[in-house]
């Protein structure tokens, strides 16, 4: 069973850029995210766990200021280069963080989108819930998604076994219910079959 600590972060971000660079480079945004930030418009953004950049560079190109942050140095230099090829009206609107989320703090109040997807949780799922929760803004959005470790239709293990991820009943559980409307919280089949299901959590707070 792999530890999950930086080391292996890195070891596994290492082996990405160097042997899939150019899968990253135009891998899409998750279609979870496109759908919970249609229609918002561009303000302050949390990408918690921002990996190779996908969503954090199309919230930047949309005008979003965001702070992306992510455990792996490669991750994020992997991603400061992809921004600083589309060049400084992208690139200036990031603010990139090396940050452990297993006790890295946002600003309270601060953001008016915060996403988190498919990271492993390294602790209390209901922590790490709360602490994303506090730096969203009244009125903001939160964006929360997991990667099932054993398929609940078939009680197979998903690509994430092993790993500690989000799932609907502990956010929700994370969550002041009078303080959130509840968009979506559901898990969703992914599109190939076997390939696992995904918790999706969409909230917005309340004003």
């Amino acid at each position: 069973m792999p530890a999950y600590d930086r080391d292996h972060w890195e070891r596994l971000w290492n082996k990405a850029v160097q042997e899939h660079a150019n899968v990253l480079a135009h891998r899409p945004p998750n279609a979870h995210f496109l759908s919970a930030v249609a229609g918002l418009p561009a303000s302050r953004a949390l990408d918690a766990g921002c990996g190779h950049g996908a969503e954090t560079l199309w919230l930047a190109a949309h005008g979003w200021n965001v702070t992306a942050v992510d455990f792996s140095d490669t991750a994020l230099a992997h991603a400061r280069s992809a921004a600083e090829v589309l060049g400084p009206e992208v690139s200036g609107r990031v603010e990139w963080v090396q940050g452990d989320l297993g006790n890295w703090t946002p600003e309270s109040n601060r953001y008016d989108l915060v996403i988190c997807l498919y990271v492993h949780v390294a602790g209390s799922v209901a922590e790490l819930v709360h602490r994303l929760a506090a730096g969203v803004a009244p009125g903001g959005t939160l964006l929360l998604v997991g990667h099932r470790p054993i398929d609940p239709a078939t009680g197979a293990p998903t690509p994430a076994a092993g790993q500690e991820q989000v799932s609907v009943d502990e956010a929700l559980a994370a969550l002041v219910p009078d303080r959130w409307n509840v968009v979506v919280a559901e898990d969703r089949p992914r599109r190939d079959p076997g390939s696992g299901v995904d918790a999706v959590i969409h909230v917005i707070r309340k004003g």
